[in-house]
């Protein structure tokens, strides 16, 4: 499901504290470095590693995906849902929409 900014702002308020729920960055580690989501754990779309650390990730868990633009992480979404994944949010337009929209990004 695709959550605008400030769907995604509410979502990751309404959540905060919650034990299964992840803030999901795919970008590379530069991208990462140069401001991401407060919380957000990086697996980068582009390792070769991707895959084998998406697949240790729990099921069980409810996902907010996101990257620069919203491309990987429509990807990386569909992936995770033939996993098994059934609770995936994604950030539509990317960490892109999330700061132009005004919301807070730490180093």
């Amino acid at each position: 499901m695709l959550l605008s900014p400030q769907e995604a702002w509410e979502f990751i308020q309404n959540h905060e504290g919650d034990p299964d729920f992840v803030i999901l960055d795919v970008r590379t580690p530069g991208e990462y470095a140069a401001g991401h989501i407060a919380g957000a754990v990086l697996i980068d779309y582009r390792s070769p590693t991707f895959e084998e650390e998406l697949g240790g990730l729990s099921r069980d868990a409810t996902y907010l995906v996101y990257c620069r633009s919203g491309n990987r992480s429509a990807d990386a979404v569909e992936g995770m849902a033939r996993r098994g994944f059934t609770r995936i949010y994604e950030l539509a337009g990317g960490i892109q929409a999330w700061e132009r929209a005004g919301l807070p990004v730490e180093e």
